[in-house]
């Protein structure tokens, strides 16, 4: 490709047609998690991070493989275990014989796709290498920072179910990322798909339709999409009555929440508000677009009181509430 075609403007017209047959190549492994494939957009087309959360068996690592192929992007993937170690991760200084010097061994976070499989049952300590290299986009290792490649993606997963021999990620890590999607049970007729494709043994082999080039064009994209005052009001309603409910008449709430949403809510939810609206073809985003995405930005973010937990209230409830009584400007 020579330098002129290389620094030739993508139209807005072709990053549609590429965020389509991305949608498009992923779903012909994918059955049936339509949502789980356009949020991992979102968080990849708005330069952010995302903490995926389901039981075993619902495509979760395969989804991200799938993203990785489609994109023709490096990928690795992270197994947390409790005896992981942050060089592990993010990499170490290995001594050299033949030059009696030490040299930068990087290790597997220097990629454009990470898969953090089950990231809670690493200690604290991993986490947190993998955290800061979430938020500073770089790793350093025996005293030199390493840049890490541009698109940059961390995909965390999580089971919800077994509990045991596990570290919970702090509030304030959690907060790091921009969703956590939950990822429920495929619909029957979905399942059925599924089932025909491996008894059939229909092998499907993903082409790479996009380029490095023309995701990071996407971006700009997704950030000119507008947001109205009226609808950047309506955002800053809906994470401040997580902190105040009682001044929106949400007094009952009141006793539930601890600690309402951060102030990277507001970015985020904005944020993904772009990606949703772009995701369906628009240049601006609607109130609809941030009620379509206030529970995968806002459910990790509220913490629930003692008297929530005890009465087997879930932040999912909070935020149905939060969204059914703030009214749009």
């Amino acid at each position: 490709m020579t330098q002129q075609a290389a620094t030739k403007p993508i139209s807005p017209k072709h990053l549609h047609e590429v965020v389509s047959a991305v949608r498009d190549e992923i779903s012909r492994v994918i059955i049936g998690q339509h949502e789980l494939i356009d949020r991992l957009l979102i968080a990849l087309f708005t330069n952010n991070h995302a903490l995926i959360e389901g039981v075993p068996g619902l495509a979760k690592t395969l989804t991200v493989q799938s993203l990785a192929e489609v994109l023709s992007v490096s990928f690795s993937r992270l197994q947390f275990t409790p005896d992981l170690l942050p060089a592990d991760i993010v990499g170490t200084l290995v001594f050299n014989p033949r030059d009696s010097q030490f040299v930068v061994r990087k290790g597997p976070i220097f990629t454009h796709i990470v898969l953090a499989d089950e990231i809670n049952r690493a200690p604290a300590k991993v986490q947190s290498a993998l955290l800061e290299a979430m938020q500073e986009r770089q790793a350093s290792i025996g005293g030199e920072t390493h840049p890490l490649p541009n698109p940059f993606l961390v995909l965390a997963t999580q089971n919800p179910i077994e509990q045991e021999g596990t570290y919970p990620l702090p509030e304030a890590q959690l907060d790091r990322f921009m969703m956590k999607i939950v990822v429920d049970y495929p619909r029957q007729e979905d399942e059925r798909s599924i089932l025909t494709q491996v008894l059939d043994k229909e092998p499907v082999t993903l082409n790479a339709v996009a380029t490095t080039e023309e995701i990071l064009a996407v971006r700009p994209a997704v950030e000119a999409v507008e947001i109205n005052e009226k609808l950047r009001d309506y955002i800053l309603r809906l994470v401040h009555s997580s902190r105040e409910p009682a001044r929106y008449d949400l007094n009952e709430l009141a006793a539930l929440l601890e600690f309402g949403a951060s102030p990277r809510a507001v970015i985020f939810l904005a944020r993904a508000a772009q990606g949703i609206a772009f995701l369906n073809g628009r240049d601006y985003a609607t109130p609809d677009d941030v009620k379509q995405i206030a529970p995968d930005v806002l459910r990790h973010r509220v913490v629930l009181s003692y008297e929530a937990e005890a009465e087997n209230i879930t932040s999912e409830t909070i935020v149905a509430n939060l969204l059914e009584v703030v009214r749009i400007p």
